[in-house]
């Protein structure tokens, strides 16, 4: 055989070897050092650094919030007990999230912001994404500089708020250019809040503890 043939031959059995986009994607359980995912409705046990047949790989698990951080095709997303992830299939024209409600009811998502993994608190009250200082500062926005700047009342009374542009929010497959977000100096709110400058250009739809985030063509 050829060595060109030996280099088509090689190439065809890489991609083959590829695994398919993930559609959904859940954290059922956790565990120090462990997780249980359900990946497009299949079981998988995984340790940490382990990667499951769909090719997703669990990077660490923090019992104390919730969460896992995994990582699918080379992006890492953070997972919270309760929250399915939910993204379009490679191609297709339609993209939706779905979200289920943790015991207390509030709605969390998983996504990023310019590309840094973050979770969501949904709350269609909000006129913008908030969030805190630590958590812009972690995303590296440099809303000092560039950012407008205002006042909020919050818990710990009126407290300086920066208007900034987020270049990319991604929510499950749904991800949206340009959006309106607030950035609060203090550590409130402790959860970055996915206002309606983001949930404003979906379709939403709710039944009961389940919550469908559908993109607008």
């Amino acid at each position: 055989m050829t060595s060109k043939r030996l280099f088509i031959l090689a190439l065809l059995l890489c991609l083959c070897a590829q695994a398919p986009a993930v559609e959904k994607l859940s954290l059922y359980a956790l565990f120090k050092g462990k997780a249980i995912l359900m990946v497009d409705g299949k079981r998988r046990v995984l340790s940490e650094q382990e990667t499951s047949p769909e090719g997703v790989t669990l990077i660490r698990t923090d019992t104390e919030t919730e969460v896992a951080e995994v990582e699918i095709q080379g992006q890492r997303e953070i997972l919270k007990l309760g929250v399915v992830s939910g993204s379009a299939a490679s191609g297709s024209s339609l993209a939706s999230t779905v979200l289920w409600a943790d015991p207390s009811g509030h709605f969390f998502a998983t996504g990023s912001i310019n590309g840094i993994a973050v979770t969501f608190l949904v709350d269609t009250g909000a006129t913008s994404i908030a969030m805190n200082s630590v958590a812009a500062a972690r995303i590296g926005l440099d809303y000092t500089s560039l950012g407008k700047q205002g006042l909020a009342t919050t818990a710990s009374g009126v407290v300086p708020v920066y208007y900034v542009k987020l270049n990319t929010v991604k929510v499950g497959g749904i991800a949206l250019h340009n959006i309106d977000a607030g950035v609060i100096e203090g550590p409130y709110p402790t959860d970055i809040l996915l206002g309606m400058s983001f949930l404003g250009r979906l379709n939403m739809k709710r039944e009961g503890n389940k919550m469908e985030l559908m993109r607008r063509y």
